[in-house]
């Protein structure tokens, strides 16, 4: 049986960026299924980002994500606009997973943020995006108009409060060991193997 990870993740989350590179890489190695649900950084209606915060992350925070990218992960960084709404990309990968797209879904629209700059909060965009993966364009746009993969993104959301889950990538492995940030492929690849294997977790 493979094991099971829930993933709660934000694509305007550099961290999760990384953390689902290394979960494609773990799929490769090992049998696991990934349950992709939402979370958002910054919810509609959220206050202003204070001044003093945004530098710090364009000044300390973003440069630290892109030399990290470089070194572990062998990846370039070439960001979509910063501070951008996520919702309609989280409706949109609720519709995937619907149509049994999920992985390719969310590595497309990762990679047109991170890499490609593109600006995902444009529904256009995220319809190029979803053709891109063999998502029906007409169909694609018509669901991120939809209210009840609204209400999906909505209760995912609610679950992870219910889990006291508060800051993302974070994953639940087995529905049982949480597991928070970008960790090395080798911290996933020795949990996985402990659970396969029977062997208790510390």
């Amino acid at each position: 049986m493979p094991v099971q990870i829930d993933v709660w993740s934000d694509f305007v989350c550099p961290w999760c960026f990384l953390a689902s590179v290394t979960l494609e890489r773990l799929q490769q190695s090992h049998n696991i299924e990934i349950n992709r649900h939402a979370f958002e950084l910054r919810p509609q209606g959220s206050p202003p980002m204070p001044q003093d915060y945004r530098d710090y992350i364009e000044q300390v925070g973003h440069p630290q994500f892109v030399a990290a990218a470089r070194a572990r992960y062998g990846l370039e960084i070439n960001a979509g606009p910063f501070g951008i709404d996520s919702r309609k990309a989280l409706i949109g990968a609720q519709y995937a997973r619907l149509q049994g797209a999920s992985d390719a879904y969310h590595d497309a629209v990762y990679r047109a943020y991170w890499q490609q700059a593109q600006s995902i909060d444009d529904p256009e965009v995220l319809v190029k995006i979803a053709a891109s993966v063999d998502l029906d364009a007409g169909e694609f746009r018509e669901a991120l108009a939809s209210s009840e993969l609204d209400m999906a993104v909505s209760l995912d959301i609610a679950q992870a409060r219910r889990y006291e889950i508060t800051s993302v990538p974070s994953m639940i492995f087995d529905k049982q060991y949480l597991v928070s940030g970008a960790q090395p492929y080798e911290v996933l690849s020795e949990i996985v193997d402990k659970i396969q294997l029977g062997e208790a977790l510390a």
